[in-house]
C-alpha cells in the first residue's frame, strides 16, 4: 500500500503517526509537492521510515523542508540527515527554537524564489502564542494549514480521545462543522486587524481544497470551509 496519497497533479499527502501533545493524541500529516524542476518540497515532515523514504525517492529528491510554525519541527533533523542537500525553511519563531539547525532566511509574506513560483503564502501573526505561515499551492488551488485550523472527526476522537477530552474538543470548536484554531491560540490573538488582513488575503485565493495537519482535510469547497473556520476572527470574510 502506498504511503503517499495523491491530491492533484504534483501534490501528495503523507499520513504520519499519532503524537502526544500535552496529553492529547494528535495525528500528524505532511504535504509533498513536486516543483516545476522536479525537486520536492516537503511541508511539516512526519517521521521518516525506510519505506517512506524509498517511496519519496521514486518521485524525486527533497530539496526544501518546511516548518510552518514553531510546533511543527520534530522531524526536520531526520529528513535533513537523510537528504543533506535539502534546505530548511521556517518563520523566525521556528529558527529561534531550533538553533541547532541551519535555516534559510525566515519565511514571512513572500515565497522564496527557490520555490519557482509554485506557492503563495500569508503570515498569520496576531497571536502572542503562535505565528504561522499558511501556503497556497497555486496549480491545484490547495491551501495548506498547520494549526490555524484543526478539524477532528467524531470517529477519530472516539478512537483516541477519552470522554472529557472529546467534550473539550467540541467546546473549543476543533471538530468537523467548525474547524477552528485551538482555544489557547484564539485567546491570545489580540491583533485582530492583522489577523483579518491575513485571513482576507487567504480567502482571496479562492481555494478549491484545504489540507490541515490535524483533522479531516477538505477535497472541495475550500473557500467556504475557510470562511467558517476563521469566523472567530470577526469582521467580514
Amino acid at each position: 500500500m502506498s504511503l503517499l496519497t495523491p491530491v492533484a497533479a504534483d501534490i501528495w499527502i503523507i499520513e504520519g503517526g499519532i503524537v502526544n501533545f500535552y496529553g492529547f493524541p494528535y495525528p500528524t500529516r505532511s504535504v509533498l509537492v513536486r516543483l516545476p524542476d522536479g525537486a520536492l518540497w516537503v511541508w511539516s515532515p512526519v517521521a521518516l521510515s525506510p519505506a517512506l523514504r524509498a517511496e519519496v525517492e521514486t518521485l524525486g529528491t527533497p530539496a526544501h523542508l518546511v516548518s510552518p510554525n514553531r510546533i511543527h519541527h520534530l522531524y526536520l533533523q531526520d529528513w535533513k540527515t537523510a537528504f543533506p542537500g535539502a534546505r530548511l525553511w521556517g518563520p523566525l519563531s521556528t529558527i529561534r527554537k531550533r538553533c541547532d539547525l541551519s535555516f534559510e532566511p525566515p519565511l514571512e509574506e513572500t515565497s522564496p524564489a527557490a520555490w519557482q513560483g509554485a506557492f503563495d503564502q500569508v503570515w498569520f501573526r496576531g497571536s502572542r502564542l503562535l505565528d504561522e505561515i499558511v501556503f497556497l499551492h497555486r496549480a491545484s488551488r490547495t491551501v495548506i494549514i498547520a494549526d490555524m485550523s484543526e478539524n477532528f472527526s467524531d470517529r477519530f476522537l472516539r478512537a483516541h480521545w477519552s470522554g472529557w477530552k472529546r467534550v473539550v474538543a467540541r467546546l473549543w470548536g476543533i471538530v468537523e462543522g467548525k474547524g477552528y484554531a485551538p482555544l489557547e491560540l484564539r485567546l491570545t490573538s489580540f491583533a485582530r486587524a492583522s489577523l483579518r488582513a491575513s485571513r482576507d488575503r487567504m480567502l482571496a485565493w479562492d481555494p478549491r481544497r484545504v489540507i490541515m495537519a490535524h483533522g479531516e482535510w477538505q477535497r472541495q469547497d475550500g473557500r467556504r470551509y475557510l470562511e467558517r473556520a476563521f469566523a472567530w476572527i470577526g469582521g467580514p470574510g
